[in-house]
């Protein structure tokens, strides 16, 4: 598989992307914790087909110390018993933000407060952001048919 463009070569995407490696930088400096981080962008790029993230976030999560088992189940979390109470909830913030779209009003209050339950405004804030981040990084790369497979942990920092 070859990508449809050249992101890596254009002037544009150069600006574009280092403004938003950038806001990746401030989120992940924030007090959210890093396996947390993973599991979300894991999730949200399971969901949007983004075999590259995919790629990325799990090599980089194992390459962290992240469990074979828990990687293995991040698709089945709701199922799977290795997930602490607020990665579940962390985890389902981030299914709910990326299916906006499919929830009329958003992102169900109940879900919210979940997440609220275990996260502080600071890191909530981080896991907002987080979800909007990793969902832009999935479009692009989905949309440009960027090839998954060749990635390897710290590439990009």
């Amino acid at each position: 598989m070859e990508a449809r463009l050249n992101v890596m070569g254009s002037t544009v995407a150069a600006g574009y992307l280092k403004h938003i490696i950038s806001a990746n930088k401030a989120i992940a400096g924030s007090t959210l914790p890093g396996a947390t981080q993973e599991l979300v962008k894991i999730r949200a790029s399971q969901i949007n087909g983004c075999g590259f993230c995919t790629d990325m976030h799990t090599k980089d999560a194992a390459h962290a110390g992240e469990t074979q088992q828990r990687l293995n189940l991040v698709a089945a979390w709701r199922e799977a018993t290795v997930f602490t109470e607020a990665e579940r909830a962390a985890l389902e913030l981030a299914e709910q933000g990326t299916r906006i779209a499919d929830a009329a009003g958003g992102v169900p209050d109940d879900v919210w407060a979940n997440a609220a339950k275990h996260y502080d405004d600071e890191q909530l804030i981080a896991l907002v952001a987080l979800i909007a981040l990793i969902n832009t990084f999935n479009r692009l790369n989905v949309m440009v048919r960027q090839p998954a497979g060749d990635y390897e942990p710290g590439l990009f920092g």
